[in-house]
């Protein structure tokens, strides 16, 4: 039988956001959710959507994960030749979503990207896995490949070439921090009547609205 997409649907819950109970700066405020996320076993917390833009001006988006949270902003690790790397070279402007369903809860953000400094993508790889270190390596990220087996032959090549050696980072590859303008928190509520706090930077300083559903 088909399914009724229409009709899927759930009501939410099982928190509110006031106001009155939210941090000044939004990058407080996300950490203690994302913290609560953590705490409340969300699969994957730090997995959040990443928004940017081709050259042609069509919009891009895929599944990243977050790896720093800095007074600055959100910084993730990639490869710089990747379809996502050349569009951020492109236009710097850039967003971010978090879903965090068992909590009925989203954080939208937008901001501008720039690359971290190399001493923290170097500290970075250092601490990854072996065996994601030697990953970097050997794709070359969003290139087209003949077949899973150009990877796995590329993976014993490396092996044996940097064999009792240590792994630097290459140089195509690194960490990216968005610098966000507005954070947008959004708590499910019941009858489709949600909560949202948008945070918006103006003059250096955070200023916060309510938003309807």
């Amino acid at each position: 039988m088909p399914i009724d997409i229409a009709s899927l649907r759930s009501d939410y819950t099982k928190k509110s956001l006031d106001r009155s109970h939210v941090a000044d700066d939004p990058i407080v405020q996300f950490t203690l959710w994302f913290e609560e996320a953590i705490a409340s076993e969300v699969m994957e917390p730090n997995a959040m959507s990443l928004a940017t833009v081709k050259p042609s001006g069509q919009p891009s988006c895929r599944i990243v994960l977050l790896k720093g949270i800095e007074d600055q902003g959100f910084v993730f690790y990639t490869n710089y030749s990747s379809h996502k790397g050349a569009e951020i070279n492109h236009s710097p402007l850039a967003a971010l979503t978090f879903f965090w369903p068992e909590l009925e809860r989203q954080v939208r953000i937008e901001g501008r990207m720039e690359r971290v400094p190399e001493a923290v993508s170097d500290a970075y790889f250092a601490s990854r896995p072996y065996e994601s270190q030697l990953g970097a390596w050997v794709s070359p990220q969003s290139q087209v490949i003949a077949d899973r087996d150009f990877l796995e032959n590329r993976l014993q090549e490396l092996k044996k070439e940097f064999e009792d050696k240590p792994l630097t980072r290459p140089p195509h590859w690194g960490g990216f921090l968005l610098r966000p303008s507005q954070i947008e928190f959004w708590q499910g509520r019941a009858s489709r009547l949600h909560d949202r706090l948008l945070y918006q930077k103006e003059n250096q300083k955070w200023t916060i609205s309510r938003l309807a559903p």
